[in-house]
């Protein structure tokens, strides 16, 4: 789930990198975030405060997907 382009509104001013950041770049930037993560950017939006934003590269599969980490299958020796 993404941002909407009216959740950053016409005045507002970003930061990213302490370089003045378009609204599209946002946008695409929150195509990968959490529903926690979007709640907080909107939070932080209306309040007007300031943070800190961490990108980190997303692991990909050789198909170019997202990984979908360590899958434990259950077994004689797991528990549940």
């Amino acid at each position: 789930m993404a941002l909407k382009p009216q959740s950053i509104r016409k005045n507002v001013q970003i930061l990213l990198e302490n370089k003045l950041t378009e609204k599209q770049t946002i946008l695409e930037l929150s195509e990968n975030w959490t529903e926690q993560q979007e709640n907080f950017f909107k939070k932080m939006l209306k309040q007007g405060g300031e943070f800190k934003i961490i990108l980190q590269n997303q692991i990909l599969t050789s198909k170019g997907e997202k990984d979908a980490g360590i899958i434990t299958i259950p077994g004689l020796d797991s528990r549940f």
